[in-house]
């Protein structure tokens, strides 16, 4: 049913381009040969001509309505796609740009509307002149507007603080200040947004600032919440909500990443942080192995969360005792495994037939990885 009622509207907008293509025609012929009006159609064979071209129009937007149809909705689905990305700024400005393009081509179109006497060349330039500058309005205020909200934003806050006696420096915040005084920035990744203890780190003081949070990884995070896979779903909110929980304690505000042109013809999120941390010159923040390695290849700094977790734990030294609680079997035939309180797994030889138990061992050796440590023993 819509589609034939939108059919049916593209061969009524045809009939009418012909009706002005026609009118348009006429009106350039009079105007290059003033003796074309003594040589000019009857009244019957102005009606069939402006038949011909309405019918003509009509027919061949009859044809290619279905084509328009479809086309028209794969760029609603890429503009819905292009919005989930676009942050409100960006709209506001746009829409601000939008609504001044359409006033100066107002007053533009005032400016000949009495020298142009054919209505239907006045509207065709018209038509052409609000359409061109409206689009240079949403262009120039999306681009511009959101930088000048920004901007507007940071100025009322920071007068907000000054006035209430709160205007105290944010040691966690990035700025023009910070990249002059040669202050390292941390850069945080995706995944240890999502693991949660950054903010722990943060909240100890450990973790000196400034932070930066890439536009990228938020945007991720976004993609990572909106998954059809539930736990990935799951994971993505966290991300989010401890996201939330950073700006919210330290006022640290997500790093545009627009004005870095290195960056945009890179679509890989990890190699896009890398690239940002050699062009601010800082170091990475991450618990992703494989990116800790791709890091060192680059030259660029990485503190990896892992890592600080595992040089916290308790040392163990061969020859100490310990008491623990045997689990499952290991994977030889007479290997039991135990766990400590944070996660580190004890490989207990001859422990099979203790499994369930608490018994006491002796430690033989230990073994320090990058993706943590291991402690061997035997039955005491």
């Amino acid at each position: 049913m819509f589609k034939k009622f939108f059919r049916g509207i593209f061969t009524i907008i045809g009939g009418l381009l012909g009706y002005e293509i026609y009118e348009i025609c006429s009106y350039l012929l009079v105007t290059m040969n003033p003796n074309a009006e003594q040589v000019g159609l009857t009244g019957t064979e102005e009606a069939w001509a402006i038949s011909f071209c309405v019918i003509i129009f009509g027919i061949i937007f009859f044809r290619i309505a279905p084509i328009l149809t479809r086309k028209s909705r794969k760029v609603a689905d890429n503009i819905g796609t292009d919005l989930q990305g676009v942050s409100p700024n960006d709209l506001i400005g746009g829409t601000i740009g939008l609504i001044l393009g359409l006033v100066i081509a107002f007053l533009l179109t005032q400016i000949y509307q009495s020298v142009v006497s054919q209505k239907s060349l006045y509207l065709t330039i018209t038509i052409t002149i609000y359409a061109f500058l409206a689009f240079l309005g949403w262009v120039i205020g999306s681009k511009k507007g959101s930088e000048i909200l920004n901007l507007y934003a940071k100025e009322r806050k920071a007068l907000l603080q000054a006035k209430a006696g709160q205007a105290e420096e944010n040691t966690y915040g990035y700025n023009a200040k910070d990249k002059k005084a040669g202050r390292i920035p941390k850069i945080l990744d995706t995944s240890v947004i999502i693991d949660g203890r950054i903010l722990e780190i943060m909240k100890t003081g450990f973790l000196e600032g400034p932070i930066v949070i890439p536009e990228f990884v938020l945007v991720e995070l976004r993609h990572i919440a909106d998954s059809s896979d539930a736990l990935k779903r799951n994971r993505g909110r966290r991300g989010l909500d401890i996201l939330n929980k950073i700006q919210t304690e330290y006022g640290i505000e997500i790093y545009n990443t627009d004005s870095e042109k290195a960056l945009k013809e890179i679509p890989e999120v990890d190699v896009k942080l890398l690239k940002l941390a050699q062009i601010m010159k800082g170091k990475v923040v991450t618990n992703d192995f494989n990116l800790n390695k791709v890091a060192v290849i680059k030259g660029v700094a990485v503190l990896n969360i892992n890592e600080l977790a595992n040089a916290m734990k308790p040392m163990v030294i061969p020859g100490e005792r310990m008491t623990v609680t045997l689990i499952k079997q290991g994977k030889d035939h007479n290997q039991a495994i135990a766990y400590l309180d944070d996660g580190t797994m004890i490989v207990v030889e001859d422990g099979r037939r203790e499994i369930g138990k608490v018994v006491e061992i002796n430690v033989t050796s230990v073994l320090q990885t990058a993706a943590g440590r291991m402690i061997f023993g035997k039955l005491k």
